[in-house]
């Protein structure tokens, strides 16, 4: 049997046994895992394969991919052992994960798109088990998982039927179909759709808050911190690299361009207002979803390949981030971020991972956010060539950063430094099953990004964009200097904002002591998050942030509002009476006479 087939089908047997003995799931998952990634590791080493069977292509660019998602699942699993408690179903969460890997190779390496619409689907439903998997309260936001997830793949098969009817093929790439007129351009955003879903940009996002609210961390770190930000942003490259032809600047190009800026700002807004961990980290998943897109949608070799190794990137940063929230809530019992505090002395490890990937994720150099960044930066700048529009897509950029840097400062300051509670004196180092994945997470942000042209780039990245040409318009001091700007900028907000309030934390519900000195309770200052409720009162802001509450902004929301209205409506048309239903017959027979005789 071909080794792609052992990679598909090994996880789904582990996850049958998973099923059969229930109590040595842990186990069977954590091996079988292993396993997959050292097949996954033989593939990559050999730079692909083929099986004839399922009609599977592995290319090194979908190998490295796989590799990337085999080892998040193998640091999930581990993780798992010691955070996930005796009570829950263990079994179908093991299990669940099992089939969400081999679906999730069965994917990657589709060569046809049959194959690949029959896996993705049937990763939306792993993910609306897994979500699931959260308990009682988890039940509507794995509702709205699997309704937002099944209707862009309901979307995608629609342009899958489209692609068919332009080429007459259902292999992926057979031929390469021009953005110019309305039936390309309209199978790309069906397929967009589904790209955007299971990435998490917006607007079909709001799934990814929600779940985070209710899922176990680990569901966060394996779904919308890493794989599906692998499948997703994989296929849009895929989309625009090998199934239709992107020129930058052309409308599709902009289109691309205009929703990853919107991404970014909207959720780093929304982050940045949050005052749970857990909910704070989500928004941070979906903007950062907007460096991907804009990388993808320039068209500029450069940018798509910062794009994509973006995806790489933050996988590794916000996989860490929500793991590292579980080891506090694990300790604590919360990850609320105005009862934590001071916990950098007693999770010393967790504080040293999670200070790593807060440096990251907000572009700060050498660690790898930065250079992923810096290429789609460079990308943009390059497009000054054709267009002016490139300053706003540079400015959403650059504020991103700015805004990322001020949240984390918030986040690192609330959870790690300053005065400790009651709550958090009594928390410990996690057991090395949690700790092992931050550190080695921790590392791959540093060697992605001190290496990142000797290691990821050559090995993952420029197997997808063999094109990367530092020529032209490449001006790596200017885009070096308007990441740094936009760091120095949020350094900045996070002053400014920090003079509104003050930011020496308390010991919740106790007197505090400072100086040796028991204060008074008008002398007692807010917490570290306490300043930062004043974006939202600032100026217009206020009714955006009220709208967004509301949920005014959330296509879901208002899919449902319209969908019961629709019912209200039909239920006031067909009441049951007689005389309502001699009506429509008589307005029937009017128009149908009309109709007739014209």
């Amino acid at each position: 049997m071909n080794i792609l087939l052992y990679i598909i089908f090994l996880p789904i047997l582990a996850a049958l046994l998973c099923w059969l003995f229930k109590r040595s799931a842990a186990g069977i998952a954590l091996i079988a895992s292993a396993i997959v990634l050292i097949l996954a590791g033989l593939v990559f080493w050999n730079g692909g394969a083929v099986s004839q069977l399922l009609t599977l292509r592995a290319t090194p660019f979908s190998a490295g991919v796989f590799l990337a998602a085999a080892f998040f699942t193998l640091l999930i699993v581990l993780y798992s052992t010691k955070f996930m408690a005796a009570d829950r179903q263990l079994d179908v969460y093991y299990g669940n994960i099992m089939i969400t890997l081999g679906a999730a190779a069965g994917a990657v390496f589709a060569s046809d798109y049959l194959t690949l619409l029959f896996f993705w689907g049937v990763l939306g439903i792993t993910l609306y088990l897994l979500v699931g998997t959260g308990g009682d309260n988890a039940g509507s936001a794995a509702k709205k998982t699997l309704i937002i997830v099944g209707g862009a793949d309901a979307l995608m098969i629609f342009g899958l039927g489209l692609i068919y009817a332009m080429t007459g093929s259902v292999v992926i790439g057979a031929v390469k179909l021009p953005l110019t007129s309305v039936f390309p351009i309209l199978a790309f955003l069906a397929m967009a759709a589904g790209v955007f879903a299971k990435a998490g940009a917006v607007p079909l996002h709001t799934w990814i808050p929600d779940s985070a609210e209710v899922a176990p961390v680990t569901v966060m770190a394996y779904l919308p911190a890493a794989l599906d930000k692998l499948l997703g942003i994989y296929l849009l490259a895929r989309l625009t690299l090998d199934v239709f032809t992107l020129v930058p600047n052309s409308a599709i190009s902009i289109t691309l361009m205009a929703l990853g800026s919107l991404t970014i700002m909207t959720a780093v807004m929304a982050a940045l207002v949050q005052h749970n961990l857990k909910k704070l980290l989500s928004f941070h998943a979906v903007s950062q979803v907007g460096y991907m897109v804009l990388g993808i949608g320039t068209g500029i070799p450069v940018a798509v390949a910062g794009g994509i190794f973006h995806m790489f990137n933050h996988t590794i940063y916000k996989s860490l981030l929500f793991l590292g929230s579980g080891a506090i809530e694990k300790q604590t019992g919360s990850t609320e971020l105005d009862r934590l505090g001071g916990l950098a002395r007693f999770m010393p490890i967790t504080f040293g991972s999670m200070l790593i990937a807060a440096l990251a994720i907000s572009g700060v150099p050498p660690l790898n956010g930065f250079f992923s960044k810096w290429m789609i930066y460079q990308g943009v700048i390059e497009l000054s060539k054709t267009s002016n529009l490139w300053i706003v897509w540079l400015v959403a950029a650059m504020f991103g950063s700015a805004l990322t840097l001020a949240s984390f400062i918030k986040v690192i300051h609330s959870v790690f430094l300053g005065q400790w509670s009651e709550l958090t004196s009594k928390a410990r180092e996690v057991a090395w099953p949690m700790w092992l994945p931050l550190v080695l997470l921790a590392l791959l942000c540093i060697i992605f990004g001190i290496f990142a042209y000797s290691l990821p780039i050559p090995y993952l990245v420029a197997t997808a964009v063999p094109a990367i040409k530092y020529s032209g318009f490449f001006n790596p001091v200017l885009a070096t200097a308007l990441i740094l700007v936009g760091l120095l900028i949020g350094l900045l907000i996070y002053y400014f904002m920090s003079l509104v309030g003050t930011t020496t934390p308390t010991i919740i519900g106790k007197p505090a002591y400072i100086g040796g000195e028991l204060m008074e309770e008008s002398e007692i200052k807010i917490s570290g998050t306490e300043f930062y409720n004043t974006i939202k009162e600032t100026g217009p802001l206020t009714a955006v942030y009220g709208a967004a509450e509301k949920q005014y902004f959330d296509l879901y929301e208002i899919g449902r509002a319209a969908a019961f209205k629709i019912s209200e409506w039909l239920s006031w048309l067909h009441n049951g009476l007689l005389s309502t239903y001699l009506f429509w017959l008589l307005l029937g027979a009017v128009v149908l006479f009309f109709y007739l005789v014209r």
